[in-house]
């Protein structure tokens, strides 16, 4: 399912806008490093770095994913207040050569949202929620922001501004599972595993006892995230083998 309305040959680029809690959030580490891989095999790599400024804190994304039929590059950067509230948001990415930019920003009560790709600008208006997050596709430190706003909200009132066409706002519902096992840079883990529906599509979050992300399911088909040096035991998915596979989900942006 394609989140914004502009379409290019099976490429496809997911973003969710919105406010952090007025209560600072609880982080893992302040930066990661991580894999990403479909069906198994590495496809791309992805990071985030979280940095403390006399204002609140800075957060830079990025990614890249080459492979057959996509390729990928996310460029974030945002702005956050000492609460963790949303003050900025600026992402520059690409998909398959075309460019698709993304500003926003705080307006009153609402977000301003200005999204440009395949030629096309729109500008819109949403409501603001507290104890939202902004996401892209394959971006780790929205996911480990969202880890974070899910314990400091008990996993409640979380919300998700998707800009597909021209923009639309939907809950982010948490479900709590069993804790698995996994290994760290060799050593065991405790890893808690969560599933983030938003429009009827699920993500396998799994996290570790600091809160940090150590793994993602995605809803792309086949896709997950994988913090470098991280093994779940079993895995979340049995690894496919790459013969007669789709390269990559179907039209998005």
């Amino acid at each position: 399912m394609p989140w914004f309305g502009f379409s290019t040959n099976a490429g496809f680029l997911a973003l969710i806008l919105a406010v952090l809690p007025a209560a600072p959030a609880q982080r893992g580490p302040e930066s990661g490093s991580f894999q990403v891989a479909q069906h198994g095999h590495a496809v791309g790599t992805a990071s985030f770095q979280f940095t403390a400024t006399k204002e609140g804190f800075d957060s830079t994304s990025l990614v890249k994913v080459t492979m057959e039929g996509l390729d990928y590059a996310l460029s974030k950067t945002e702005r956050l207040s000492p609460a963790n509230q949303l003050e900025h948001v600026q992402l520059s990415a690409t998909v398959n050569g075309e460019a698709v930019n993304v500003v926003a920003a705080p307006d009153a009560a609402q977000w301003l949202v200005n999204i440009s790709a395949s030629g096309k600008s729109s500008t819109t208006r949403l409501a603001r929620h507290p104890g939202a997050v902004f996401l892209a596709d394959f971006d780790p430190g929205a996911l480990e922001t969202l880890l974070a706003l899910a314990v400091e909200r008990n996993s409640r009132g979380l919300w998700a501004i998707l800009p597909k066409d021209a923009g639309s706002i939907e809950p982010v519902q948490l479900a709590t599972y069993a804790d698995q096992e996994g290994t760290l840079d060799g050593k065991p883990i405790v890893v808690h595993h969560l599933v983030a529906t938003i429009a009827g599509a699920n993500t396998d979050l799994f996290s570790g006892p600091e809160n940090q992300l150590l793994q993602a399911e995605l809803p792309q088909e086949g896709f997950a995230l994988v913090r470098k040096g991280f093994v779940l035991k079993p895995p979340a998915k049995p690894i496919m083998p790459a013969g007669g596979l789709d390269a990559a989900p179907g039209p998005g942006a």
